[in-house]
């Protein structure tokens, strides 16, 4: 066989494979998404938010939705064009989305005396200390990486719109700090997660907060959480104190966040829904 038979036959086998691989990453899981809002719907909700929402340092912004397995149903932002949020809260906003809906639970999950009756629901700012070295989850945000594939894909002319290359994939990527927040649905049924990011942490969470409250997608009145708050059970919590050891602060429920810059009072944020 010539060498250039050998060549041929090799690039027709690549160009096989390659689409094997967008065949599988085009079908990655069931109709999660219908369920859930589209790019139109995420884009007004944020803009919304980041209006009403002037904490931190009232950055324009990203947002991502998932469903239930991961996927990404859609992304947005919030300013004149893709130029105007730091380009970098993209993928951060898709990976808080999976975070939040990787660690939720409705009342599904209690069954055989196991699991949560009333669901447990975190917020990824919830989860900022628990990581910190020490902490009970130390190295959660090493354990599932973002899919670099998927959030990097091009072409770039499409990012935050109804195209956007990472809608209809896992995305990956675990965040430990504020914007990420699960999605309920009625009757308490978790549906997936929406993420957002482009401010400071702190403003992340809130503006993801007034997300899903636009979206009328919290409905959590009497879903567990840690916050002791019922009408904000994933809310953010603020009760780090210094370490007299130094390093890390000290959070007295093993849930806080640290403030920011011109942090807001979270009791402020609109109570969830039945």
């Amino acid at each position: 066989m010539s060498n250039n038979v050998l060549l041929r036959t090799a690039a027709i086998v690549a160009l096989s494979l390659t689409c094997v691989a967008g065949a599988a990453y085009a079908d990655e899981g069931g109709n999660g998404c219908a369920n859930l809002p589209g790019h139109r719907a995420l884009q007004a909700a944020l803009e919304a938010a980041t209006v009403t929402e002037k904490s931190g340092l009232n950055n324009q912004m990203w947002a991502t939705i998932v469903d239930r397995d991961g996927i990404v149903c859609a992304v947005a932002f919030s300013g004149v064009d893709r130029g105007a949020q730091w380009p970098g809260s993209r993928v951060i906003s898709a990976q808080k989305a999976n975070t939040a809906n990787s660690f939720s639970l409705d009342a599904s999950s209690s069954s055989n005396g196991s699991g949560q009756p009333t669901g447990l629901v975190l917020s990824t700012a919830n989860l900022y200390s628990a990581v910190q070295p020490g902490g009970s989850l130390f190295g959660l945000q090493e354990s599932n990486p973002v899919n670099p594939e998927v959030a990097y894909r091009g072409p770039s002319s499409d990012y935050g719109s109804a195209d956007d290359p990472m809608v209809g994939h896992k995305i990956g990527g675990v965040n430990v700090f504020g914007g990420g927040l699960a999605l309920f649905g009625a009757g308490q049924k978790i549906l997936g997660a929406v993420g957002v990011s482009g401010d400071t942490s702190c403003a992340d969470h809130d503006i993801s907060w007034r997300v899903r409250n636009n979206l009328m997608l919290d409905h959590l009145a009497g879903v567990g959480g840690v916050s002791g708050d019922a009408a904000h059970p994933d809310n953010i919590i603020y009760d780090i104190t210094a370490n007299p050891s130094g390093g890390t602060g000290i959070s007295m429920g093993g849930f806080g966040h640290p403030t920011c810059i011109n942090t807001a009072a979270p009791g402020a944020l609109p109570k969830v829904r039945p």
